[in-house]
């Protein structure tokens, strides 16, 4: 029985035939291609590592705390599903922190992850480990401990799939937020909010879509061929807007946000993301039409560009505070979580070929040094970040960093492309009780030094 409509396997198709005719990128190997040689480097993983491990768990030769531990190191080591991200061991180490008896989540996991015979008995799975989470959860806030620290039910789906699937990847999908979120852009499904029944369904709408991308196309699609279509379909956010308005003409309004016309023969937008938000990639590169844009609205690019900026973080949920031209030897902008008792310190870097750290370097540590010591002592934040956002960024940035951190008393350097802004602002308007700001959600991001990319977002958020 199919789930999907004509249209829905029509729009479907045509996905599939963009991945397939995608051009080759600069190491000469398409989308498909690359997405094979991907995953013949996940099932190389699963057969030496993951599969031998969750097999000594599952029969009592390794405990939880062993388990755990080498999971995330064979994850960390090979980032080929995303699972050290909120769903998969964030959830894990959240789960067996907050779990008042040891032997019993040790029970309750080994049931959960345990892969199933059919679809009736995971679906069992999945209701009776939320359950547990749930219990778990609302126990650890009745001893006194924040709601952020408890396991969220909503990281399940994935979280299980992810295991089933490292014990039979041609029968389980992995429940990606991301493969869900391009099904819902392509209208090919509306997920119900019941975390079984969407697994089932989920499942059920892939294992279509590989018979049909099968005969369609002529070649093999497996499950993880599926993922690839939905990855390359949605992989970036700002693109949906773009692609949705090839032709569209940008009407500067008073704020400088560009007026979408939305003609006969395009689609309708897809992204979750505002225009003020969306623009940012190409105001970071000094796009010429975006900068000519600027010119037109009465400002600068960059100077929109902090503006915009600004905006996105006040859409995160920040408390926020342009400062930049004007005032002196300050950053561009402070984004602060009171709750969370943190703080950002970003600056903004139009830049058409990417920035590099060392030109600025001296003016940075003055600055910092003094806004930091301000907020600490007025404000008593306990963590203080820097983050430059620029269209992209050179690789010689190691020692600057070490001396940021070393001469002021910033937590981390963060080095924010901006396409990165934007898939922070996509995962929280989709849904924002799953993308909060404390350490279960954003502050992770920030609390690595690093270059932060869209994919590195998606991956953590997924």
């Amino acid at each position: 029985m199919s789930t999907l409509d004509g249209k829905q396997r029509a729009r479907a198709i045509e996905a599939m035939r963009q991945f397939l005719a995608a051009p080759v990128d600069a190491e000469g190997m398409t989308p498909f291609r690359r997405s094979r040689v991907e995953d013949e480097r996940r099932v190389k993983v699963i057969e030496t590592d993951m599969a031998p491990l969750l097999a000594s768990y599952l029969s009592g030769q390794a405990d939880l705390p062993e388990f755990k531990s080498k999971a995330d190191g064979i994850n960390k080591r090979n980032e080929l599903w995303g699972f050290k991200g909120i769903k998969g061991q964030m959830f894990f180490n959240m789960l067996v922190n907050a779990a008042d008896e040891p032997d019993e989540c040790d029970q309750e996991l080994k049931a959960a992850i345990a892969v199933p015979a059919n679809d009736a008995m995971a679906s069992s799975r999945i209701k009776t480990f939320l359950g547990y989470v749930s219990r778990v959860g609302e126990q650890w806030v009745e001893s006194g401990h924040s709601k952020h620290g408890r396991p969220k039910p909503g990281s399940i789906p994935f979280f299980l799939s992810y295991f089933w699937q490292v014990q039979d990847r041609n029968i389980w999908p992995v429940y990606y937020t991301n493969s869900v979120n391009t099904m819902l852009d392509m209208n090919l499904w509306q997920p119900s909010g019941d975390l079984a029944a969407d697994y089932i369904t989920f499942k059920a709408i892939n294992e279509e879509l590989a018979s049909l991308f099968s005969t369609e196309s002529g070649e093999a699609f497996s499950l993880y061929d599926v993922e690839h279509v939905f990855w390359f379909i949605g992989g970036n956010p700002y693109e949906a807007a773009k692609s949705a308005g090839e032709t569209e003409e940008v009407t500067p309004s008073v704020s400088g946000a560009k007026s979408v016309e939305v003609l006969p023969d395009q689609r309708l937008p897809e992204s979750y993301v505002p225009p003020v938000v969306a623009v940012l990639p190409r105001m970071a590169s000094g796009d010429a039409e975006t900068n000519e844009a600027a010119k037109r609205s009465g400002t600068t690019i960059e100077r929109a560009f902090e503006k915009y900026i600004s905006s996105a973080f006040t859409v995160l949920g920040y408390e926020t505070k342009l400062m930049g031209q004007g005032q002196g030897r300050v950053p561009d902008g402070l984004a602060l979580c009171t709750d969370e008792s943190y703080a950002i310190l970003w600056d903004a870097k139009v830049r058409s070929n990417g920035y590099s750290m060392g030109t600025d370097d001296r003016t940075i540590r003055e600055y910092i040094t003094t806004q930091s010591r301000e907020m600490k002592r007025r404000r008593h934040f306990r963590n203080i970040y820097y983050a430059i956002i620029s269209s992209r960024f050179a690789d010689d940035y190691d020692d600057s960093v070490s001396g940021i951190k070393m001469e002021t008393d910033v937590n981390e350097v963060v080095l924010v492309e901006a396409e990165a802004l934007v898939a922070m602002v996509d995962a929280k308007l989709r849904a924002p009780s799953q993308v909060p700001l404390g350490p279960d959600g954003l502050q992770r991001l920030f609390a690595h030094s690093r270059v932060l990319t869209a994919d590195a977002v998606r991956e953590l958020l997924m």
